[in-house]
């Protein structure tokens, strides 16, 4: 990217690419209080947009470890009042429970978003497979899971 280029870039993309950067590099103990300022930059759109990156990259990260109760909890607490984002942390906890075999409905799981219906047609348990093979809200979630059934008998 040459300078001109750079001079001319819109003032939210810079700021995004910068919280990515922060967020990439926070420590635990200010997560949820730099979670909570990129929250506060007037352009909504961008800053859900560089939160639920962060909260996807975190979620991958502590998803099967005892730590996601807590961070999920403080995670829960910043992000209230954004519906996106709420939304976003109650499926990776449906994913978690499908893939630890903890307590879940099938009718949570098939009013999942597309999103979360192929993350876990492709990585499941045999239980949320059969869910999504059956009812799966896409050709593509079905037959993802329809797969992923498959694998499981071979193996």
């Amino acid at each position: 990217m040459n300078t001109e280029d750079h001079s001319r870039e819109p003032a939210e993309h810079a700021r995004f690419a910068a919280y990515l950067v922060e967020l990439e590099q926070v420590g635990e103990a200010d997560e949820m209080a730099l979670v909570g300022r990129v929250l506060g930059d007037p352009d909504r759109v961008m800053a859900e947009a560089a939160v639920v990156r962060h909260l996807d990259r975190r979620a991958a990260q502590l998803w099967p470890e005892p730590a996601w109760e807590e961070w999920a909890a403080a995670v829960d607490r910043v992000v209230t009042r954004r519906p996106f984002l709420v939304r976003r942390l109650k499926e990776w906890s449906l994913f978690r429970a499908v893939c630890l075999q903890l307590p879940w409905s099938s009718e949570d799981l098939l009013a999942s978003s597309d999103w979360l219906q192929l993350k876990a047609a492709a990585g499941a348990g045999p239980d949320a497979l059969d869910v999504l093979a059956a009812g799966g809200r896409t050709k593509r979630i079905r037959n993802a899971a329809r797969a992923g059934r498959a694998r499981r008998t071979e193996g």
